[in-house]
């Protein structure tokens, strides 16, 4: 078959990579609302920081996986790459169901880390090659909505299972059905090797100069290093309302039931809403997109401070998702766009790596705030730190125009102008930079 760009030229394959991607959403949803009730029933475990630990090895796994899924995507291939995912990810409900120490949950964590790198990174990056450049934004918008949707679904039905039946084992079945159609669905899937070769063939010549360095993308690249930053505080935000949320609510008397509706009202609207952001992110500048979307997460967190409604938690969870639709598909497609095409593999594992590792970092840094001077002053930090990404996002950043020439970016070469507004060329060390709002 001769490969073509575009989702509707590729829609049978791509809609296939996003009811895999529901499933591999499902799996992480499968534990938001119960593990860290079931952490203080069953296993009698007490402080915060401790429960918090199963959120630490997701998060590093999840991260160190997503690095490697980056390096090793044009290696071993896609495809491959997300069937080895699902491999790790089918012990994953079978050892949460018959864990008889905490233990047990730590490993199954770190395998669901490495389900949730290898295979979501590989979904994320399918995609891209299938739809090429011009429908990045969509294509990660109902890429990253159909997880996050499946994230919420999955939260309601284990703290639903869990009011009716018991935190195990039911929930637990739940996730064996999701692994194993995860895994089959995987087998179905094409490479899209095909599809990146013609990509490059179509692609204009340009002169990219050396390639992105790991500190580069991390944080060098004045837009690459700016969408880092905030992805590794957003999903270190999504780290605490993860772990710490679930008890906070519990504190305030709410039931699992309930504890379970606000934890799935979260990602469903941060699902859902990427329908809408993520277009949003083909054609408008990315920067103000991550700016105002990390603002609102931020001031949503410190607005949490202030209540004990449940229908006001409802209300804050709904707008912490809507923040948190607007930044998520931009990262992606921002990244995408930035990096030379021969690079966008390693340069989307590279900011994969910062942004799980976001979930290691909020968990031991929430869990000690919240054992040393409580839940709320561990809100407080990270709201704050939020907000101060945004601020970054905003100082550094610059927007891309449809009509301005394609910009190679090297290490260290590139000034950028002192006005934001002015489009200017700066010349150094030989190398043309064009920089513009």
């Amino acid at each position: 078959m001769i490969p073509r760009l575009g989702l509707y030229e590729n829609w049978r394959q791509f809609s296939l990579l996003v009811l895999v991607n529901a499933f591999v959403g499902g799996m992480v949803g499968l534990e938001r609302s119960i593990l860290p009730r079931l952490a203080e029933q069953e296993f009698q475990v007490v402080a915060r920081s401790a429960i918090l630990s199963f959120i630490v090895v997701f998060g590093l796994t999840k991260a160190v996986a997503n690095y490697y899924a980056g390096a090793w995507a044009n290696k071993i291939g896609r495809k491959n790459l997300l069937v080895i995912g699902w491999l790790f990810g089918l012990p994953v409900p079978l050892l949460l169901l018959w864990a008889p120490t905490w233990g047990w949950v730590i490993v199954a964590n770190v395998l669901l880390g490495l389900n949730q790198g290898l295979a979501w990174s590989s979904t994320v990056v399918m995609k891209i090659d299938l739809v090429g450049p011009k429908q990045r934004g969509l294509a990660m918008g109902l890429n990253e909505s159909a997880g996050y949707l499946a994230v919420a679904a999955t939260a309601f039905a284990s703290g639903w299972l869990a009011t009716e039946y018991g935190l195990r084992p039911y929930p637990f079945y739940l996730g064996i059905a999701l692994a194993v159609l995860g895994l089959l669905g995987s087998l179905l899937v094409r490479d899209t090797s095909a599809h990146v070769a013609l990509e490059a063939a179509q692609a204009p010549a340009v002169s990219t100069g050396p390639p992105l360095s790991f500190w580069d993308v991390t944080w060098r690249h004045p837009n690459l290093g700016s969408v880092t930053q905030a992805g590794l505080v957003n999903n270190l935000n999504d780290g605490m309302v993860w772990g710490l949320l679930p008890l906070l609510l519990a504190s305030k008397g709410f039931t699992l039931t309930q504890i379970g509706t606000v934890a799935a009202v979260y990602p469903a609207v941060w699902g859902l809403g990427q329908l809408v952001t993520g277009p949003l992110a083909d054609r408008l500048c990315k920067k103000d997109l991550l700016f105002w979307g990390m603002l609102l997460q931020g001031a949503v967190l410190l607005a949490m401070l202030f209540t004990s409604s449940y229908p006001v938690f409802v209300l804050l969870a709904g707008l912490l998702g809507a923040g948190t639709a607007l930044v998520y598909p931009t990262f992606l497609a921002a990244v995408a766009e930035y990096a030379p095409l021969a690079q966008r593999a390693h340069s989307v594992g590279i900011f994969r790596f910062w942004r799980d590792a976001g979930y290691a970092i909020g968990a031991l840094l929430t869990g000690l705030l919240a054992d040393a001077f409580g839940l709320g002053a561990a809100l407080a930090a990270i709201g704050g730190l939020t907000v101060l990404s945004a601020v970054v996002v905003r100082g550094r950043m610059y927007c891309l125009t449809e009509d301005a020439p394609v910009v190679a970016f090297r290490s260290g070469a590139c000034v950028r102008p002192k006005w934001e507004f002015s489009t200017t060329i700066k010349m150094k060390s030989g190398v043309a930079c064009v920089i513009r709002k």
